[in-house]
């Protein structure tokens, strides 16, 4: 072969390999473009897959701090509704055994939420997201000076305490007879809002409810705290129920019920931390 030949020979490899390496990084922008665009693709779908209604039922204490967290998962979800049902955790979880419909329950205390996860099986395994302790409710200026748990047991005072079925009646009641105090109220509520709205409407003079309770009513009552609560406090699961119509969304509730976002707003509530 001349050197001419061999030269010529020489520039056809070079020009050649030149055009393969330009070809793989085509193919390598194309690859990295596609995979840019399923990326967008997929993060898009991800952010606007949940939809439709979760329906929650929550104890009544619940009420305040879980309607600004149903506004927040709304506003994080568009195209989501969050419905509640605030009452009495025995009166939710009676509703949720007899077939009401709903995604998510919260209760003010293992005991209830037993009533659904021991029927039937019919949510997965709960967990604490928060606690609750009592304190006295006490007309504004607290004219009567009640200052500890036994001065409810004054006959002249007009005391009401939430049913013995109720989160909070059970807790009041455990305070009592830790203390070996007898208290007859003037009437049992159905759950703590309705034990407080007697006091703030000035048909009882006291009310034993909870911190966050007091708080979320800001000048309407005072409240007093007393040494026995620390014996009674309540421990709140929350469980994805099993005939949930909207799971996915119902679990994305529950987690930012969880999340430090939403222990911000309940602590902020009154609520205090799960031990674990």
């Amino acid at each position: 072969m001349t050197r001419s030949a061999r030269r010529t020979r020489r520039t056809l490899q070079v020009a050649g390999a030149a055009a393969l390496l330009a070809l793989s990084a085509c193919s390598s922008s194309d690859d990295a473009s596609d995979s840019s665009a399923t990326s967008k693709s997929s993060g898009s779908a991800s952010s606007s897959k949940l939809s439709g209604t979760v329906t929650v039922f929550a104890a009544a204490s619940l009420k305040e701090s879980f309607t600004t967290l149903g506004k927040d998962f709304e506003k994080a979800h568009p195209g989501t509704k969050v419905t509640f049902n605030f009452a009495g955790s025995d009166a939710l979880a009676a509703s949720i055994t007899s077939g009401a419909p709903a995604d998510v329950f919260a209760s003010a205390s293992p005991k209830t939420m037993a009533i659904v996860t021991d029927a039937k099986d019919n949510a997965a395994e709960p967990a604490t997201f928060v606690r609750n302790q009592l304190e006295i409710a006490t007309l504004p200026g607290n004219p009567d000076k009640v200052d500890s748990l036994k001065d409810l047991t004054d006959p002249d005072l007009k005391v009401v305490l939430c049913d013995k079925t109720v989160p909070c009646g059970a807790a009041a009641q455990k305070s009592l007879d830790a203390s070996d105090l007898k208290l007859t109220p003037v009437s049992y509520e159905e759950d703590v809002k309705s034990a407080l709205t007697k006091v703030v409407l000035k048909e009882a003079d006291a009310a034993v409810v909870y911190k966050t309770d007091v708080k979320a009513a800001g000048d309407k009552v005072e409240g007093v705290e007393f040494p026995e609560s620390a014996d009674a406090i309540n421990d709140y699961p929350i469980a994805l129920l099993k005939d949930s119509h909207n799971a996915d969304a119902a679990k994305a509730f529950i987690e930012l019920v969880r999340s430090p976002e939403g222990r911000q707003v309940l602590t902020g509530a009154g609520f205090l931390q799960p031990t674990s």
